[in-house]
């Protein structure tokens, strides 16, 4: 009888699906302001730029062989490499690339990498179907207000049982941006959301492995099979996202329903994006922003006796890897974090190299490292001293590290570490074309001039 009363009761939870549905249909095209449309840029920047960095990684040549397998026809460019495949096996392929690294863009209230499934769905349909840059822009602003904004309402109850909310919610967010590209009305819209909402993927223990990769690049794909779906008459339910076992409430214990319609076309989640200055998780940043600025003030692998941290919780839970075997682990481990910011002075992904993770010097500071947890300290800062062998102390708090949104990385350091993941695979002079190509994209009268800037011609 409680399961039923409960089940009666969550009955007037408001009609969410037909609500963001009518959002992603009707909003005008830029119909939000200049804040708002330079942030999809540097969006839209930052994951071209991390897809083409990982285009040549194992992860993304194993993907691209499994869906030749398929024969697929030559619909879509896989971005950094001069191959083409089915749109949905594009969306899947550079869905892949974009988050191989750890180095993509982060949506902290939520910790979503919005741009992972959004954009690959997007960039793939549109360069099939002839869309034009303003489209996608405004295909990507929409498709990632849907995603955090589900996000919102379900997080973090929904990611504590164990679910990557990237992947689960980037469904939702690519079949938002994929039936806007299709011009589908908000009655098909809400059939696309209602489709992608019965294919959640992803689950935190594929952490550290290819698979954690995979989730915003199967989302990508799902959300763009439903879109085509619905744009064909293919049906679901109209509560898809809302009902007692709709999607939040069976995958949540939490769903804050005034979380998808507060300020719904006035505030748009992507003002709150942010981008990785490190490439692996979010919570490690401010324990490696604190080691850079321990070697700036004069700590070395020479002088070192321990490092000391005092974090929040979730670091150890979620990077608590002491001795990562190789590169894919290190990404989890705020240990070899540490050990990076100090030797290094950053952590770019080559300095998640298998090579370097184990690398004699950086396993012996890592082994230095001691972090203890104190939920006194908010999950985005960190307290650390390092003891030098003399027995003196050297002390930094960090509150919040660089690429918050306390503390965002600048127009130029985007397009650093573009240049930094792009170079190598397409030449300096070509990543410089393709950055302003970034920088314009909202005003292209085609995406494919940007789409062919991804690879070289072989």
């Amino acid at each position: 009888m409680a399961l039923n009363t409960q089940v009666d009761a969550d009955h007037n939870a408001p009609p969410t699906t037909r609500v963001l549905a009518e959002h992603v249909a009707n909003h005008p095209s830029r119909g939000w302001d200049d804040a708002v449309e330079h942030e999809a840029h540097r969006t839209f920047m930052n994951w071209l730029g991390c897809a083409v960095g990982a285009a040549h990684h194992e992860a993304g040549v194993a993907a691209l062989r499994a869906v030749q397998m398929l024969q697929p026809a030559p619909q879509a460019a896989v971005l950094g490499r001069g191959e083409r495949v089915d749109m949905a096996g594009a969306a899947l392929i550079n869905g892949i690339s974009s988050h191989t690294f750890d180095f993509d863009d982060t949506h902290l209230k939520t910790i979503i990498h919005p741009a992972g499934p959004v954009c690959s769905a997007a960039l793939a349909l549109a360069e099939h179907i002839g869309a034009n840059g303003r489209q996608l822009i405004d295909a990507i602003v929409l498709g990632i207000d849907v995603s955090c904004r589900v996000g919102n309402t379900i997080y973090p109850h929904h990611y504590d049982r164990g679910w990557h909310i990237t992947g689960t919610t980037g469904g939702l967010g690519a079949a938002a941006a994929c039936a806007r590209l299709l011009g589908l009305d908000a009655g098909k819209t809400a059939m696309a959301l209602g489709i992608a909402a019965s294919q959640p993927v992803g689950l935190r223990e594929q952490f550290g492995t290819m698979t954690k990769p995979f989730h915003p690049g199967a989302a990508a794909q799902a959300g763009l099979m439903a879109a085509l779906l619905a744009r064909e008459g293919f049906t679901a339910s109209q509560r898809a996202i809302e009902a007692p076992r709709g999607f939040a409430q069976v995958v949540s214990t939490k769903y804050d329903w005034n979380e998808i319609s507060d300020e719904l076309g006035k505030r748009f989640e992507i003002s709150f994006n942010t981008y990785k200055p490190f490439a692996c998780g979010i919570v490690i940043h401010p324990s490696i922003d604190a080691c850079v600025q321990l070697r700036a003030k004069g700590v070395t692998p020479a002088n070192l006796a321990r490092i000391d941290l005092r974090v929040h919780s979730l670091v150890l839970e979620l990077t608590g890897k002491k001795e990562p075997a190789d590169g894919l682990q290190g990404k989890f481990s705020v240990y070899h974090g540490c050990a990076a910011g100090l030797i290094f002075g950053r952590a770019s992904e080559d300095e998640y190299a298998d090579a370097i993770v184990t690398r004699p010097d950086v396993v012996e500071v890592r082994r230095k490292v001691v972090a203890t947890v104190d939920d006194s300290i908010d999950e985005a800062s960190v307290d650390a001293i390092a003891t030098l062998v003399d027995g003196s102390k050297v002390h930094v708090f960090v509150e919040h590290a660089i690429g918050s949104l306390q503390r965002p990385m600048s127009d130029a350091d985007l397009e650093a570490k573009f240049r930094g993941m792009s170079d190598a695979v397409l030449g300096a002079e070509q990543t410089g074309r393709l950055l302003e190509a970034c920088w314009a994209v909202g005003k292209a009268a085609d995406v494919k001039g940007l789409v062919k800037l991804t690879h070289r011609d072989e």
